[in-house]
């Protein structure tokens, strides 16, 4: 009995493995995000491009909801890139507008400089993210 209910958790196991191993290797819903897909290999890998530098609008900013990163240019040439995900309740902000990157949920407002809480109810900003800037790409790491 003890062999067979191995055989049953490692085959069940197997098949989670399998499961979460597709379900991570979609690129997104297709359609919600306008934003360029990357170039490189990988979602997660450093170097993988997320825009052009063109994409980003001067005082403003773009969500990569795929990514969990919101991409802002405070500046024109100055590029800045954040965590997507709310330090309130762990939702994706939506928006960038007005010099503030916008959370749906309940209403908290980052600055687009810094990720600094302009409103609440976020307790703090969101995380900085590592972006660099080369040739006309903005890449991931």
């Amino acid at each position: 009995m003890n062999a067979r209910r191995r055989t049953v958790l490692a085959a069940g196991a197997a098949g989670a493995a399998a499961l979460a191993t597709g379900c991570g290797s979609s690129d997104g819903d297709g359609g919600e995000d306008a934003s360029p897909k990357p170039s490189g290999p990988g979602d997660a890998t450093g170097g993988a491009e997320l825009a052009r530098t063109g994409d980003i609008p001067v005082g403003g900013g773009t969500v990569f909801k795929e990514r969990k990163i919101v991409v802002t240019q405070p500046t024109e040439g100055e590029f800045k890139a954040f965590s997507a995900v709310c330090t309130h309740a762990s939702c994706l902000v939506s928006t960038v507008s007005g010099g503030t990157i916008n959370c749906p949920c309940h209403g908290s407002r980052f600055s687009i400089t810094d990720a600094a809480v302009e409103a609440g109810p976020a307790p703090r900003p969101l995380p900085a993210e590592e972006i660099s800037v080369s040739g006309g790409a903005i890449r991931l790491g």
